[in-house]
């Protein structure tokens, strides 16, 4: 059964007129910043085929991308490796997140956060929405605008750090990057708080 493609139920409830959808995108990743976005949609001027943007192939999200950004009201932003280590990366993701409204050039009367949980800073009332990205127009519109700016991050960080793969992986834990953490070692982008680069510094 193919599920339900995200419309503007969430953002219609909500009771009031300036509706922000969050996401971040990269949880997971050995390397690299984690990455946020906030996007205000215009009701009257949606692009064709939102939706989470994992389920989408990538020249669709680059292409949605600029669409996104012609007509919407969009902030992105970013926590550093240094503050995924020092805060762990759940706190440096709601960072990134709260980052991300407070540099919308409208604030949002509500955001709408993808996940369980409500960044504890979030500088203005928030709903947190479990699978957002697959069910709020606005979030997806949110996890486009992340995974494409994050993935040409790590795109751009390849051409100066070559070898891990991170122009293909985004600096997740693929078996090509294990094996480049083994042979090449550990690069000022690897996050030091995470088990496989951990276990590199401190066991060879």
């Amino acid at each position: 059964m193919t599920a339900p493609a995200p419309d503007l139920s969430f953002e219609e409830a909500a009771g009031v007129r300036i509706v922000a959808g969050v996401d971040e995108v990269g949880r997971g990743p050995l390397a690299g910043p984690v990455t946020a976005a906030a996007v205000i949609l215009n009701p009257a001027n949606l692009p064709t085929g939102l939706n989470d943007s994992k389920k989408l192939t990538a020249s669709r999200r680059a292409a949605l991308f600029g669409a996104i950004l012609a007509g919407a009201e969009v902030s992105v932003a970013h926590a550093s490796v240094a503050e995924i280590d020092r805060l762990n990366i759940l706190q440096a993701s709601h960072l990134a997140m709260c980052r991300a409204v407070a540099g919308l050039p409208r604030a949002p009367e509500l955001a709408l956060v993808d996940g369980n949980r409500l960044p504890r800073d979030l500088p203005c009332p928030g709903q947190a929405v479990v699978k957002g990205d697959g069910r709020s127009l606005s979030i997806a519109a949110a996890s486009i605008v992340a995974k494409v700016t994050r993935d040409r991050i790590m795109a751009g960080l390849a051409r100066d750090f070559p070898g891990y793969g991170w122009e293909k992986n985004a600096g997740y834990p693929t078996r090509t990057h294990l094996a480049a953490l083994q042979s090449l070692g550990v690069t000022p982008h690897h996050r030091r708080s995470f088990a496989p680069v951990h276990n590199i510094l401190c066991c060879g």
